[in-house]
Formats: C-alpha cells, sequence, structure tokens
C-alpha cells in the first residue's frame, strides 16, 4: 500500500505546486489592484520618490555604464565577424544601432536594475515586516503601501527609461570606436547607416519596454518583500524569488512586446 500512496502523491506533487503559484499570482494581482487608488491619493510622498530616485537610478549608473560599454565592445566584435565575410561593415552602424536600442538596452539595463536595485528593495522590505517596523508604520495611522510601496514603484518605473538612454548612448559610442578604430570599418559610412535608416520607433520602442520592465520587475520586488516572512530565511528566500521572478518577467515581457511592436509595424 506504500507504493501506491507514493505513485499518486508523485502524481499530485506538480498539480499542488501549480495550484500554489496560480494562488500566489492571484495575490499579487490583488496586491496590485489594491495600489491603484495610492497613486491618485494625497500626500504623493515627494521626499521619499527622489530618495528612491537617487537611491535607484543613480546607484545603478555605475553598474550600467560598465554593462553598455562592454556590450557594445562585443556587439561590434561579433557582427564584424559575420559581416565580413559578407563585405557588408558598412552596414554595421544601424544593425547595432537598433540591437541595442530595441533590445539590448532595454533588458541588459533591466537585469542589471534587477541584480543591484530590486534585490535591495525587496531584502530592505522583508527586513522591516520580519523586524515589524512596517506593522508600527501602521499604528501610526501611515498607510505602509503609500509610504513604502508606491515611491519605490514610481521611482523605478521613471528611473530605468533613463538608464536605458544611457546604455543605448554609451553602448553604441563604444561599438563605434571599437568598428571604426581598432577594426578598420569607415567612420563615414557607419554613421551615414545610421542617418539614413533610423527611425524614431528604433528608440522609441526600447524606452516603451524600459517603462513597463520597471513598473513590473519593481511591483513584483516590493510585493515579495512586503509579504516576506519567516525572519532571516525568509528575506533570503523573498530576494530570490524577488531576483529570479523578476529576470523572468523581463525576458517574457521582452517577446511579448516585440511581437507586438512587429505587430504594429513600429
Amino acid at each position: 500500500m506504500m507504493w501506491i500512496e507514493t505513485f499518486f502523491a508523485w502524481i499530485g506533487r506538480p498539480f499542488i505546486h501549480f495550484y500554489d503559484l496560480m494562488n500566489g499570482f492571484g495575490r499579487f494581482i490583488e496586491f496590485q489592484l489594491s495600489l491603484i487608488p495610492l497613486y491618485f491619493k494625497r500626500p504623493y510622498r515627494i521626499r521619499e520618490f527622489f530618495q528612491q530616485m537617487e537611491s535607484i537610478g543613480i546607484g545603478t549608473l555605475g553598474v550600467i555604464l560598465l554593462t553598455a560599454l562592454f556590450t557594445g565592445m562585443v556587439e561590434a566584435i561579433q557582427l564584424y565577424h559575420g559581416f565580413h565575410r559578407f563585405g557588408a561593415e558598412n552596414f554595421m552602424g544601424y544593425t547595432i544601432f537598433v540591437s541595442i536600442a530595441r533590445e539590448l538596452g532595454p533588458v541588459f539595463a533591466a537585469l542589471m536594475l534587477t541584480s543591484r536595485a530590486i534585490s535591495a528593495m525587496a531584502a530592505e522590505l522583508g527586513t522591516m515586516r520580519v523586524t515589524e517596523q512596517i506593522d508600527a508604520i501602521e499604528t501610526l495611522a501611515v498607510d505602509s503601501k503609500k509610504y513604502l510601496v508606491i515611491p519605490r514603484i514610481l521611482a523605478t518605473t521613471i528611473s530605468l527609461p533613463l538608464l536605458v538612454i544611457t546604455f543605448d548612448f554609451v553602448g553604441n559610442v563604444s561599438a563605434y570606436l571599437i568598428s571604426t578604430q581598432a577594426l578598420g570599418v569607415n567612420p563615414i559610412a557607419y554613421k551615414n547607416t545610421i542617418q539614413q535608416y533610423l527611425e524614431f520607433a528604433d528608440i522609441g520602442t526600447g524606452v516603451l519596454k524600459a517603462f513597463a520592465f520597471g513598473f513590473l520587475v519593481s511591483s513584483i520586488g516590493t510585493y515579495l518583500g512586503y509579504i516576506a516572512r519567516g525572519g532571516a530565511r525568509g528575506v533570503g528566500l523573498a530576494t530570490t524569488r524577488a531576483v529570479v521572478f523578476s529576470a523572468v518577467t523581463i525576458f517574457a515581457a521582452n517577446y511579448l512586446l516585440s511581437s507586438l511592436f512587429l505587430f504594429l509595424d513600429w
């Protein structure tokens, strides 16, 4: 009889995990819906918003610059390796610009922000939850969601597009320098292809992705930190989940948005 119980337990375990996953997703959606009125409710917490902008935006700027620098350099080397076989090196400029502006910039910047800021956000809120600081805020008749969650979501949503623009600039400059100074690509032809074929949508779609990524990852990070339980272990688990869920969400959202922009011919 024991093997029968073990067999059915093995069969039922995936369904239990799926139910738990859907239950957690439903609670996440319920939490986000409860935040909607708070975006328009006074007080607006301007001071906390700018503090989070400084912490998230400026705090992530260094790793964004380094990532963009090496991404542009590697992009130039790899594309030159392929384009050189067909004698099409002069078309590298537009190809590199579009790949960075549309895809690499938003995705890499969001991933770096997740590893630097979202993990810290989840850990900070989780620590406040397990040490009952959030409960103390509630006893002072202060809405903890309005005070702790909303400024972080808004700051991340606005900071990430600015970081993506910075990433695009640094990545393309580094790619240009490597292509023209190290690989021997004609600098005039490199720039002409960008000027000839570049459209506003090539930059705009990447910025729109950044807004979406910023909102999604900050919503995930704040939610998992806010509901953390179980002491230090719970804080660590919340931080790990925030990073993993945010990274997966970035890639999934990137595919969906890219498909949408393709359908809209943007």
